[in-house]
């Protein structure tokens, strides 16, 4: 093998390696980019309040579109799929404060668990479900979600955030539905959580009116106690009239007694 030969293929061995590492290192890059990004969202509370907000548009949009289409059998016009949304959601709005991984989620799995969360919906509404508005179809299928799934959120929260969001989408009267759907809805999936509660807030209304009942008791003693100071007999007063008298007597002795100093002077 000539030196000319031998020098080609070091060159050659060289050059995929530097390309290999390029590559590696791009990769690395892209991975590390990625996971950056993602974890630099906001994981708050008002984070998670955003993420709702979002999904609860994204999940209208879903479902006056491909999902409709779907339920009519208009198979071919389905083209606006929840992740197609989500990626132009991300695309077109500033959401360095939102709770990505959380939104993400609502947007995958509320449209899978469709049918199973509108058939609990379904148990506690008055109308069909195909009756409702579709921003309260929403709300609900998001209040439904976190019900079911997401016990480490309190069903009290659950319900807030669900008036939040109507206060902030929905029409004036829809929250007196809502609140009364997912709050039979959390009996049903957080029986042991409502009881809980329901224990704690009759024993706080308990001491509130063991206060309240004491504070009346000490307010009637000390009635009694003024009634009875009041009672007493007062201590009788020296008259100014008798001082007058007394006074009198001093002088009308004083004017009765004779004058020395003229009979001196006879």
């Amino acid at each position: 093998m000539t030196d000319q030969l031998k020098r080609a293929i070091s060159a050659a061995k060289t050059a995929q390696s530097n390309t290999a590492t390029t590559d590696q290192a791009s990769n690395g890059a892209e991975q590390q980019n990625f996971e950056m990004s993602e974890s630099s969202y906001k994981t708050s509370h008002t984070a998670v309040r955003k993420a709702r907000r979002f999904a609860m548009q994204g999940l209208y949009e879903w479902l006056v579109t491909d999902h409709r289409f779907d339920k009519d059998g208009k198979l071919g016009w389905k083209a606006n799929a929840p992740h197609d949304i989500a990626a132009r959601t991300r695309a077109t709005n500033a959401m360095h404060t939102v709770h990505i991984g959380y939104y993400h989620e609502m947007m995958r799995d509320i449209p899978e668990q469709i049918e199973a969360l509108d058939a609990l919906i379904s148990q506690h509404l008055d109308r069909e479900i195909d009756k409702l508005d579709t921003v309260e179809h929403a709300i609900l299928l998001i209040g439904a979600y976190e019900l079911q799934n997401r016990l480490e959120i309190p069903y009290k929260v659950v319900l807030d955030e669900a008036m939040k969001l109507n206060n902030h989408f929905g029409a004036t009267d829809a929250h007196k539905l809502i609140n009364a759907v997912l709050d039979r809805m959390a009996v049903e999936l957080r029986d042991a959580e409502v009881q809980a509660d329901t224990k704690a807030n009759l024993r706080t209304s308990q001491k509130a009116a063991a206060k309240s009942a004491e504070a009346i008791k000490e307010k009637g003693l000390a009635k009694e106690e003024t009634a009875a100071a009041d009672s007493k007999p007062a201590k009788p007063r020296i008259s100014a009239n008798k001082t007058n008298v007394k006074r009198d007597r001093a002088n009308k002795v004083g004017a009765d007694a004779p004058n020395t100093d003229s009979k001196s002077q006879d």
